[in-house]
């Protein structure tokens, strides 16, 4: 799991990620970090992985957005 600091936003990024693992990866990141909403993940140009990232977020009530494509900021849990 590639986690950084990016303007003061904790960011996860997916690039390297198996996709049958993305599920379990963005929402062990998504609660190991909730104390620092909000949250950014990086899909990348991959609409699966975006996707994949998205149905974790919302199968878990997981307030979202996509401020543009490749990426989704995790707003509240």
């Amino acid at each position: 799991m590639n986690v950084f600091l990016e303007n003061g936003i904790t960011c996860l990024d997916l690039h390297g990620e198996r996709h049958p693992d993305v599920k379990d990866v963005v929402i062990d990141f998504t609660y190991r970090y909730q104390d620092k909403l909000p949250l950014r993940i990086i899909c990348g140009n991959s609409q699966r992985m975006i996707n994949l990232a998205e149905e974790s977020l919302i199968s878990h009530s997981i307030t979202f957005s996509s401020p543009r494509f490749g990426i989704i900021r995790i707003e509240k849990i």
